[in-house]
């Protein structure tokens, strides 16, 4: 009996020396196979290069802003009543004072209307009383000229060669006649004055007439555009904020003047250009299309808003375009500097350590580290001014990549990215 169980747990104990048996093959298959797999990968670095190219350098500063509309004025009434009569349409060519419309006024329209006439002629009566009162003083003025040179070259107070006789024309008679002379002289040149200063005032009374008048002018030659008005329109008095009539917008025009962007700039970019720099624009509404220009006028005053500082600056394109209009979103690139015939290499394949620049390049298939003098920079692209030359592959971006029969894995390795050629060397 005890024979038979010990035969039993033979059998028992062989059964779980296979088993165990079994599991270490498979283990010892499986760390054969991962030896194997890991035997059979290959890593490689992958270089993306660029050439050293010869060119120019275009250095810019960059702002946005919106169309300016000093190229625009508007025309708008103080007129109020029914439009009677329409002269033009949009797009119509008009000459400043040409008619916009007509308009039948209502009794607040006919009283304004009245008063601006009124003031009109009173200014019209001011300037004919000053100009005769100028002819007045013009007669007295050559009257007291005339006799001070009759004195004046009387044998008394001049010699015989025609020197004028000192001594003499120290007595009150000669200074009598020179003083009276010189006093007209005086009111003379005060009256013009009086007349340029009525005639003034006789324009302004005008152009507040032509405000409240039941003709509607144009204030500047141009191209009408944005015309709201229809025959049968009511035009109503509006007010502003201190309770005075504001005049009505009717339309705008716009001239033949080139069109011009305000541009805001920071502190740090401002001190970069100056008036005559070239300028490339676009505009929100069309950004596909590009417009050049130049810089016109620098506000070195600024303006803060917020705690932020900028500095508007003008450009001026330098064509006219009837779909660029008044407030547009634009966007501009100001050449603050330009340099032919340099060596140029995308700016972010530098490397720079204690003030000492580094460029890694592919030479004969490997890699290798030089030292780079360089110059002038843009946002995009730095000069060499020496250390490379040209046609020399510069590398922008390099990658690790693992390779093995059934998958592949890279690694991007720390060399700035960029555009270029791409070359796979074995490890």
């Amino acid at each position: 009996m005890k024979n038979i169980i010990n035969v039993k747990q033979w059998f028992v104990s062989l059964a779980l020396f296979k088993k165990v048996g079994m599991i270490v093959f498979v283990l010892l298959i499986m760390v054969l196979g991962i030896f194997k797999l890991i035997g059979s990968k290959k890593q490689s670095v992958q270089y993306q290069t660029t050439p050293v190219e010869r060119g120019t350098l275009i250095v810019t500063v960059t702002g946005s802003g919106q169309v300016s509309t000093a190229n625009s004025g508007t025309i708008s009434t103080l007129a109020t009543g029914v439009v009677s009569k329409v002269y033009v349409k949009d797009g119509d060519e008009v000459k400043a004072g040409d008619k916009i419309a007509e308009v039948d006024l209502d009794l607040q329209g006919q009283q304004n209307a009245n008063q601006a006439m009124s003031s009109y002629q009173s200014a019209k009566n001011n300037l004919d009383t000053a100009k005769a009162n100028m002819f007045s003083t013009q007669s007295t003025m050559f009257s007291n000229w005339d006799m001070f040179m009759q004195i004046a070259q009387n044998g008394t107070y001049q010699y015989e060669d025609g020197s004028p006789n000192n001594i003499n024309r120290s007595l009150p008679e000669f200074h009598i006649a020179n003083d009276n002379w010189l006093a007209a002289e005086a009111k003379y040149k005060i009256q013009q004055n009086v007349v340029y200063q009525t005639q003034t005032a006789l324009s302004a009374a005008w152009s507040s007439y032509q405000q409240t008048s039941p003709t509607i002018y144009a204030p500047i030659s141009g191209i009408v555009s944005g015309l709201s008005l229809q025959e049968g329109s009511v035009i109503t008095a509006s007010t502003n904020s201190n309770s005075a009539q504001s005049s009505t917008k009717i339309a705008n025009v716009k001239t033949k003047a080139l069109p011009t962007v305000s541009i805001n700039l920071t502190e740090i970019d401002v001190p970069k250009i100056k008036l005559g720099d070239k300028a490339t624009v676009t505009f929100d509404a069309f950004s596909d299309k590009t417009f050049t220009g130049k810089v016109v006028s620098i506000d070195t005053a600024g303006t803060v808003s917020s705690g932020v500082t900028s500095y508007p600056a003008v450009i001026r394109l330098d064509v006219e375009s009837n779909s660029i209009l008044s407030n547009m979103g634009a966007s501009a690139s100001i050449i603050t500097e330009t340099k032919d015939n340099v060596l140029l290499i995308p700016m972010g394949s530098i490397t720079k350590q204690n003030d000492t620049a580094y460029i890694n390049i592919l030479k004969k298939g490997k890699l290798e580290q030089v030292t780079v003098e360089t110059g002038l920079s843009s946002d995009s692209q730095i000069e060499v001014v020496s250390g490379l030359s040209e046609g020399d592959l510069v590398i922008t971006n390099a990658t690790k990549t693992t390779t093995s029969q059934s998958d592949t894995k890279s690694q991007a390795s720390p060399f700035s990215s960029g555009m270029g050629g791409a070359m796979r060397i074995g490890r």
